[in-house]
Parts: structure tokens; sequence; C-alpha cells
């Protein structure tokens, strides 16, 4: 499987606005320590497929390579604005799958434009794509929202962003699936004792333990989370890291894209 993180911020991104704390401050010096609106991208026989689309240079990456399909885990705007651009291009539709949401986000449903919103997924019925499955899960979030379990019959990785623990039966589901790869929201620091929408640090933590999963990724987080890592390494266990913007997994081999 090939995968890839595309933005592993929360909504403030790195560096955050103001901010002098020596994450956003390490990330105006070198590029590659950004983080840009959390999303990411899978490969399935040489097809292109998204997961969110909240960065604003998203009509710039699929000029170069045209997606065949959106997975959006949510309707908040740093995961779907790059779509108010993308929408009025030309050409032939890119299909949108998503969480059932009445709302969405702005005008979206009302002006489409190239965008074909399908209905909305149904939790645990996997779609089944050319040479992968993609099974939607629920998650806790403050609008309806769904992490991906992507199974390419080698690899099994669990996308799981935004949420504050897991729902019970989505825990249930992912014990059973058996996942070699999970990635989990983590945006708040452990000194955030009552976070809201967001994992806390030892909350995803206490979430992989329990997957029993050997290898996890944390994504959108936040400069605070990030600077108190920096301070602290110790807090993360050895089959956790911090994922990085372009960081890409291949068949069990990360390789850092430059």
């Amino acid at each position: 499987m090939r995968f890839r993180f595309v933005g592993t911020g929360d909504s403030a991104q790195t560096p955050c606005f103001g901010c002098d704390c020596q994450a956003c401050g390490r990330a105006r010096v070198i590029s590659s320590c950004q983080r840009g609106p959390c999303s990411a991208e899978f490969w399935v026989n040489a097809s292109r497929y998204l997961l969110d689309a909240g960065r604003m240079d998203l009509v710039e990456s699929c000029e170069r390579e045209r997606p065949a399909a959106i997975f959006l885990t949510h309707y908040h705007a740093d995961h779907v604005q790059g779509l108010l651009h993308l929408r009025w291009g030309l050409g032939a539709s890119i299909p949108v799958f998503g969480p059932k949401d009445s709302h969405g986000c702005a005008d979206l449903y009302r002006n489409p434009g190239l965008l074909d919103f399908r209905a909305g997924l149904k939790p645990f019925k996997p779609i089944h794509l050319d040479g992968m499955t993609v099974t939607p899960v629920p998650l806790l979030h403050s609008k309806p929202t769904l992490g991906y379990c992507l199974d390419d019959g080698g690899t099994k990785l669990a996308y799981l962003t935004d949420t504050l623990g897991l729902p019970c039966e989505t825990e249930s589901f992912l014990r059973d699936w058996e996942p070699d790869v999970v990635v989990l929201d983590a945006t708040y620091p452990a000194s955030h004792m009552e976070p809201k929408n967001h994992n806390n640090l030892p909350m995803a933590v206490q979430i992989i333990d329990r997957l029993g999963c050997p290898e996890a990724y944390l994504t959108h987080i936040s400069h605070r989370l990030e600077a108190d890592v920096l301070r602290d390494p110790s807090q993360l266990p050895a089959n956790i890291r911090l994922a990085q913007d372009n960081l890409e997994l291949q068949l069990g081999m990360h390789l850092a894209a430059s």
C-alpha cells in the first residue's frame, strides 16, 4: 500500500499565527516542519484517492494528478475548504464520499460543480475499489464523522481523525480487524485535561495500546502538542510517531518525502 500524509496539523496549523513556541519557531525556519490542514492520500493500481480536502493548494495537486475519488471524514471547513475552488474546474466529475450530513459545508451541495457528492456512507459497509477495500467507521466529533479502514489484501491501515475517543462499536471492529498501522487524532498535550472533539496525547496512546497495534502515527497535531513532545520525547512509546507532512508509507517501508 502506498499512503501519504498530505497535512498533519490542526485548524490553526503550524506555525500558528503569533505564536513563538518551539514548534512554531522551528517551522518558520525549516519548511519540512510545517503542518498544513489534516489530510492524506493513497493509491490503488495507479489511481489516486484523497482523504479530506482542506489544503488550499488542492487545485495545484489535482492538476498534477487528478484524483479518482475523494473520501471526506466530515464537513468542517479545515477538511473541505479546498473543494470550494476545485469544484469550478473542468472535465469529468470527481466522486465525493463522506458521512451523512444534511448541512455539509457552505454551498457545496447546492453548487457542486464537477464534484459528484454521493449518498452518505453507511458505517461498516465496505466500498470495493480495484484492489482496495475501504470500510467507513463512525467517530466521535461535533459533526457526523467517519474514519476509513484501508485493506489492500496485504496491509491494513486505519485512518481515524477527527475524534475524541472511539465509539464502542468502532473500537470493537478495529480489535477484530487487527490493523497493521493506525493513524489517530492527537491534538492536545497531556496538560489539556478536558479535551473537546479531539484526543489529548495520553488518550491517543491508550487507544492505540488497547487496539494492540504494532505501529501508529499521530495526526491533527497542534503546535502545543508538538512543542510539548519536543520538550519531552519520552511521552511517545516506541511504536508511536508524530506524522509529518509529506511522510509516505509504502508496503511497510517508511519513506520521508523530500
